[in-house]
């Protein structure tokens, strides 16, 4: 007789979790500077200062801030693809480096040399952007596996799209996971449309949050567009994977506003559909309102934090288009040469 697979979707928390005006202004901040962050990089690409690909973030704040905000920073290790800036701003590295890696700078966080899809930060424990489609999966997994051997107690947060999740490697890396009860949480971006093709064209079935079902990993959707239903279901998966019940899955479900990348125009969805996110579900938007709402916090103070971020994405941009360009020496360091 078969055995029935004892995975099931973990229930959500039926309640909407309340921050306190702390976090609401720590998501604020952490938002808004990916968001503004975004909106620079993107000019900074149409002027010709930003070369090869550039995969913006904006609409998709909430994710990596809520889950950001419930783990241990500089313990536990994050690893995501391509679509990475806003990830590192979270964790904690200069702006200035971030942008200068994007303009090739030899001040930026790969010296240069990485450019957009490919930061590093160790002192950080952030583990790339990575450009092969569905890769961190497998490196994350690995992660975690080096956290399980050295017993150092971290987790590896592990993030892809919905387009990476119908990769082979990420079932292969899922049943390694379950098999040795590896600390890892997987964090499903799902932003509907993968490169350029909405899920319901593109996968079988859309409740990513079941892809572990047969590996015995439970998983859950969640509105990535709500930084505190990110935290709230991130508190839950962390601690899953930290105390030795072994990975767990998150469903990310969010929007991005821009294209795939700067060159995608994004003629595959309506312009009303983009319109109705941002109008109704903005991220930073919610969070605005709410602490507007609370009434300890005026409009004019919310002007002032946003003033200041701007500053610093001024300050980024300015150290990004000024600092030199890398050495030619730069050319033979940080790689391994065999005979």
């Amino acid at each position: 007789m078969a055995r029935k697979a004892t995975a099931t979707k973990a229930k959500t928390q039926p309640n909407v979790p309340q921050f306190t005006q702390e976090q609401e202004l720590e998501a604020f901040r952490e938002m808004l500077l990916i968001r503004r962050f975004e909106e620079k990089a993107g000019q900074m690409y149409g002027m010709g200062l930003i070369g090869g690909f550039c995969h913006l973030y904006i609409g998709q704040e909430a994710v990596v801030t809520g889950i950001t905000m419930a783990s241990e920073k500089g313990k536990d290790a994050q690893i995501t693809g391509y679509r990475d800036h806003g990830h590192m701003l979270v964790m904690g590295l200069d702006p200035k480096g971030v942008m200068a890696e994007l303009t090739g700078r030899q001040g930026g966080l790969s010296k240069g040399k990485g450019g957009s899809m490919h930061m590093f930060s160790n002192e950080h424990r952030f583990y790339g952007g990575n450009g092969i489609v569905g890769a961190q999966a497998s490196l994350g997994t690995g992660l975690a596996f080096a956290s399980k051997y050295t017993g150092d107690g971290s987790v590896s947060i592990t993030y892809f799209g919905d387009g990476a999740a119908n990769q082979g490697q990420v079932y292969e890396s899922f049943n390694m996971a379950k098999l040795w009860n590896l600390p890892v949480v997987y964090i499903i971006e799902n932003n509907k449309y993968a490169m350029g093709t909405s899920t319901e064209r593109s996968s079988a079935t859309t409740d990513f949050s079941m892809r572990g079902a047969s590996f015995n990993i439970p998983g859950e959707q969640v509105d990535g567009m709500d930084v505190r239903m990110v935290y709230d279901a991130a508190q839950r998966a962390i601690e899953h994977a930290r105390s030795g019940k072994g990975p767990y899955i998150l469903e990310m479900l969010t929007y991005r506003y821009r294209g795939h990348s700067m060159s995608d125009p994004a003629k595959y969805r309506s312009k009303d559909e983009v319109t109705k996110y941002r109008q109704e579900r903005d991220p930073i938007e919610q969070v605005r309102a709410r602490l507007l709402e609370g009434g300890s916090i005026t409009e004019e103070e919310l002007k002032k934090i946003e003033t200041d971020i701007r500053a610093v994405v001024t300050e980024a941009a300015d150290f990004a288009t000024n600092d030199p360009e890398p050495d030619a020496s730069e050319l033979w360091t940080d790689i391994t040469i065999k005979a």
